[in-house]
């Protein structure tokens, strides 16, 4: 018999051989990317000491829609939070979901905003 892969595994399988690879510090900090099904989730991390510098989410914007808007939105508050904290680049980490939809809306949108990777 033939068992079906579980969908979350493979993701995480793709997010462990990902960060084998790419790293965040405080000035160049991994923009990490978390979606759920009924949210999204978008942070800065320092990897060298663990902490998270700057996160945004439709939660805390109070938006209870997760469409492409919401994460337009999203990718411009965590854009505009780093620009005042000043950081300009960062390692972009989709955190193993394909680069396409609502991952690619977020990503867009903070470089339309102002932030490099």
């Amino acid at each position: 018999m033939v068992k079906k892969t579980n969908r979350n595994n493979a993701r995480l399988r793709r997010h462990s051989r990902i960060r084998s690879k790419i790293s965040g510090t405080k000035t160049m900090p991994r923009f990490n990317v978390f979606r759920s099904n009924k949210a999204m989730y978008v942070q800065l991390i320092d990897d060298t000491t663990g902490t998270t510098l700057i996160s945004s989410s439709s939660k805390e914007l109070k938006i209870n829609n997760n469409n492409i808007e919401t994460c337009k939105k999203i990718g411009e508050d965590v854009a505009q939070k780093a620009q005042k904290a000043g950081i300009t680049e960062v390692v972009f980490d989709r955190g193993g979901y394909i680069y396409h939809g609502k991952v690619k809306a977020v990503a867009e949108a903070a470089r339309e905003a102002g932030l490099k990777f």
